[in-house]
């Protein structure tokens, strides 16, 4: 199995989607290398980075669930570096 490292990206408009949001990330967590959030108060919004190292399909789907909350978008940026397992 080939994992990828990368980067997922969260702007969390809606506070009522973030207990949706870290119950996700709980389900990916074994996949996750690290979390920062920034809450930029003086906009109402969350600024979250997430990395990971994962199959591409599961990075994928990580990111497709986190975009579909409601007031929630994320954009994903993939690393060259590609381990096999």
């Amino acid at each position: 199995m080939e994992t990828r490292v990368a980067l997922i990206g969260i702007i969390v408009e809606t506070p009522d989607s973030v207990g949706e949001l870290n119950a996700i990330l709980h389900d990916y967590g074994k996949y996750i290398i690290g979390r920062m959030g920034i809450p930029y108060r003086q906009r109402g919004i969350s600024i979250i980075s997430i990395a990971v190292d994962a199959p591409q399909d599961v990075i994928s789907a990580l990111s497709g669930k986190i975009g579909k909350l409601a007031g929630v978008s994320a954009k994903t940026a993939y690393s060259n570096v590609v381990t096999r397992e």
